[in-house]
């Protein structure tokens, strides 16, 4: 019962939203809606089945009240000290990646809907991000997760550490023999998005120590990497 409520409750806030958006942000308004008619047929019972496709909504929920809030900001100072008061991370997500993606016209977009709803995800993949995030925090940096991110920018984990420079991160364990088209359509989407640096990371899961190498990398090139790199590393 308390399921299917949440997820009613969730189809509401959505439809609150656009009412909002609408008079603030048109093109989010119109995201959003896209989004709306792809859930709005759905029973909640049916809905609370699918737990990406609920966590996707919340998150885009999440992310359009705090941008909504920055845009009824009355002046640009104040929009500014509100970008200030928030960590690196948060700042290139809600003051250049999510407001790009509002933007945008997302080709992937009807492509990762689907894959939602079916639930088709790499669960392994997951697992081992989690892990790396977790490394991360404790090695005092921070990352920031998103299913956008990872679904239309192909980053797993933005990734900043004592120099806060945001650093967009793809990990894959595809074999090194297969994974130079990976690498190829990872730069060409993050040079799509104009996202300034990339680190595609791959590893083989079987050595014991991987996770603490990937970390050491992700901490090292989020504070070193130069602008205009995509840089590969096995």
């Amino acid at each position: 019962m308390g399921h299917s409520l949440r997820a009613t409750e969730i189809k509401n806030q959505l439809k609150s939203l656009i009412e909002q958006a609408s008079s603030i942000d048109a093109n989010l308004a119109r995201r959003l809606d896209e989004i709306n008619r792809w859930v709005k047929d759905i029973k909640p019972g049916s809905l609370t089945a699918k737990p990406l496709v609920l966590a996707f909504l919340l998150e885009v929920i999440t992310d359009s009240t705090v941008w909504l809030v920055i845009k009824s900001l009355p002046t640009a100072e104040e929009q500014q000290s509100k970008f200030e008061q928030m960590t690196p991370n948060e700042r290139y997500w809600y003051g250049y990646l999510f407001p790009r993606w509002i933007n945008a016209t997302d080709s992937k977009f009807y492509i990762w809907k689907q894959k939602l709803m079916a639930g088709e995800f790499n669960q392994v993949d997951d697992d081992i991000i989690n892990l790396i995030a977790k490394y991360i925090v404790s090695r005092k940096g921070s990352f920031w997760q998103r299913y956008i991110a990872d679904l239309s920018m192909a980053t797993d984990l933005i990734v900043s550490s004592h120099q806060q420079q945001p650093l967009c991160i793809q990990f894959t364990s595809v074999s090194e023999e297969l994974n130079h088209q990976k690498y190829q359509a990872w730069q060409s989407t993050l040079q799509l998005w104009e996202i300034d640096r990339g680190l595609f990371l791959s590893f083989n899961p079987s050595d014991a120590n991987y996770i603490n190498q990937l970390v050491n990398v992700a901490l090292h090139n989020s504070n070193h990497l130069a602008g205009g790199k995509y840089l590969k590393f096995a």
